[in-house]
């Protein structure tokens, strides 16, 4: 049965929260959604599946992708245990990140059944929300061909990224997101080899601006973006 598409995307923020409890929550979400669509397919009257975006900042921890190679983490585990970082092998698209404070990081819930079936074009879009807030700062912020994410002066040494991202998707249903160096310690990446890309540096959006930058002004600018891009209407839970 054809189910009616529900562009409503409930928002809510977690405050600072570690990795584990938000990928549980998210897994969570994502097999209650999954579930629903599978008991819609034998209903008279399908039920519209939920859509939701968390934003949280995470303690220090780093993640590594289905892509991911283990040597691109730079620290062994008692390291790791003395600079108070976390680190976990994740079920997410891409390589090797660094989540921490002063990072935003984004996790939409969402069916795309709701909006369109293209993870290609999903991805894309959320590229382009982070181009376009980084635009509102004056900044140029663009794409790299086959390297997922955001980046400043691509194609010259000086090439930077400020935003990774990497997804799963599971019947159309989406987990995990982007990561957006606002006032991140860039230091911590020298852990790692970000995003497992060689001799590629990392920025964030006060480095670039020469300031610190409120958290919940970056995040208005994205949400409105998102809403417009994926004609979503975004309510605050």
């Amino acid at each position: 049965m054809n189910q009616k598409s529900n562009k409503q995307v409930t928002v809510i923020d977690l405050g600072r929260q570690s990795y584990k409890p938000t990928w549980d929550l998210q897994e969570q979400q994502l097999q209650k959604i999954v579930t629903l669509k599978k008991s819609n397919r034998a209903a008279a009257v399908a039920v519209p599946t939920p859509n939701f975006f968390y934003w949280v900042e995470h303690p220090p921890v780093i993640t590594l992708g289905k892509s991911g190679l283990p040597k691109h983490l730079l620290l062994n585990e008692q390291q790791l245990t003395e600079k108070g970082i976390e680190f976990f092998t994740t079920n997410r698209g891409g390589d090797i990140t660094f989540h921490g404070p002063g990072q935003l990081v984004g996790y939409p819930i969402l069916d795309l059944e709701n909006f369109f079936t293209d993870i290609h074009k999903y991805l894309r879009l959320l590229e382009e929300a982070i181009i376009l807030t980084l635009k509102e700062y004056g900044l140029a912020a663009k794409r790299s061909a086959g390297e997922t994410g955001v980046w400043f002066d691509v194609g010259t040494p000086f090439a930077r990224k400020i935003c990774a991202m990497g997804v799963k998707a599971s019947r159309w249903v989406t987990m995990h997101g982007f990561a957006l160096n606002v006032n991140t310690d860039l230091g911590y990446f020298d852990y790692i080899v970000p995003c497992g890309i060689q001799g590629k540096a990392v920025t964030s959006l006060a480095a670039e601006l020469k300031r610190e930058i409120p958290l919940d002004e970056v995040k208005a600018k994205i949400l409105v973006h998102l809403s417009e891009l994926f004609e979503a209407e975004l309510v605050a839970n």
